[in-house]
């Protein structure tokens, strides 16, 4: 194991009240113990990586004069590996099993040719069906759908928990043709009678290992059981499992293309490390505010084990000089979505997360990710620094450790 990270001498002054706040009792930790030296990896080097070779430019794919101003107003040239092969399947009706490391431009893989295909469609129905196991990662498909969507007429719905189901209900009488959410609101609007599946000609199912991971799998049974047996079904997933294997079996027609281009765990380009601290969380605080500190830390998400934990972490964090915001439950939708997007924006520096952004979420070029509280289990820790070294790009990610 190579050197880690280790504490400076406990330091007075003007932190010691702040830092401890850090003394208040936390609830037990029930996750398994994990070994300290698995949080200890040497990224790959950039000569080792293999640069894929796309087949095609975005202008050579079968979309519209519109979608393709869209696409170089977006400033999309050449597509990565997934959206390299997926794009000409989904044009061509294909049911498709996408497989690729997070951070690889899988929401417009499935978006522009889902497009392409509902573009022309006369209906005032439902086109479109996009399941997603996260509030905010059901907001940045939308995202992705209006910008390449411009001028097409075509309009999307988000219908996640934690916002307004009453407004949700008011856009869905508008009769949007793509709707995109969250399996159980997706259940609870149907149930309502307001969300009409009839008409679905695309499913979609983004980040597939995650809703199962969530326990959505009877949720979406229920909703694919909604929609018509004619219909074209993608489904995106960072692993197959047995369970993933199983459900698509159920929902896709018989032999599926599948598209693989899974190389290297997204943890194989991240450089992983310790950070030892002996002596409290006082100077667990101040070793974190040493750290942020230093010029190499410009984009830093942190991870915390409770809501009120992480939002105290963020308003000491900001107390001493350092900008940062905190996401977790017990901010509203539209809260979290606003501090997010101050993060994307680098108006916020540092980002204080439970582990609701610990998949799913789009942050680019985060240059540190930072395990104040350990996670709950190893698979957890892997999302976690999931959120940089991302599309092969070069990361650090740091666990404190007693």
């Amino acid at each position: 194991m190579k050197n880690s990270y280790s504490a400076r001498p406990q330091r007075g002054g003007q932190r010691t009240n702040v830092s401890r706040a850090y003394t208040n009792r936390r609830p037990k930790r029930s996750g398994t113990y994990i070994d300290p030296s698995k949080f200890v990896n040497k990224a790959t080097t950039a000569a080792e990586l293999v640069v894929y070779e796309s087949t095609h430019k975005f202008m050579d794919f079968a979309f519209s004069d519109a979608i393709k101003r869209n696409i170089v107003a977006a400033g999309y040239e050449t597509p990565s590996a997934v959206q390299d092969q997926a794009i000409p399947l989904i044009l061509k009706g294909q049911d498709v099993i996408g497989l690729a490391n997070t951070g690889t431009g899988k929401t417009a893989a499935f978006v522009l040719p889902v497009l392409e295909r509902i573009k022309d469609i006369k209906t005032n129905g439902t086109q479109v069906l996009i399941m997603a196991p996260t509030r905010e990662l059901a907001t940045q498909i939308d995202d992705e759908f209006r910008k390449f969507a411009r001028g097409l007429g075509l309009y999307s719905v988000v219908c996640v928990g934690g916002m307004s189901i009453g407004n949700q209900i008011r856009s869905l009488s508008r009769r949007p043709q793509v709707v995109i959410g969250t399996p159980g609101r997706l259940k609870d609007l149907v149930n309502r009678h307001v969300l009409k599946l009839k008409e679905v000609s695309v499913l979609v199912l983004d980040e597939a290992d995650q809703m199962l991971d969530m326990g959505f799998i009877v949720d979406i049974k229920f909703l694919v059981g909604q929609l018509p047996k004619e219909r074209q079904s993608l489904c995106f997933s960072a692993t197959m499992t047995p369970a993933i294997r199983e459900l698509v079996n159920g929902m896709m027609a018989p032999d599926p293309a599948l598209v693989s281009v899974r190389t290297r765990e997204t943890s194989e380009h991240v450089e992983q490390d310790v950070v030892r601290v002996s002596g409290g969380k006082e100077q667990k605080f101040d070793k974190l505010v040493e750290l942020l500190e230093q010029d190499s830390f410009d984009k830093i998400l942190i991870f915390g084990e409770t809501k009120f934990g992480v939002q105290r972490l963020a308003d000491n964090l900001s107390k001493h000089g350092i900008p940062a915001g905190a996401i977790h439950g017990n901010k509203t939708q539209p809260q979290r979505q606003k501090m997010l997007n101050s993060f994307k924006r680098d108006e916020i520096r540092v980002l204080v997360a439970t582990d609701v952004a610990a998949r799913g979420l789009d942050i680019p070029n985060v240059s540190h990710v930072i395990n104040f509280d350990q996670p709950q289990s190893y698979q957890d820790y892997v999302h976690r620094i999931g959120r940089t070294g991302r599309a092969g790009k070069r990361g650090t990610a740091l666990t404190f450790v007693s």
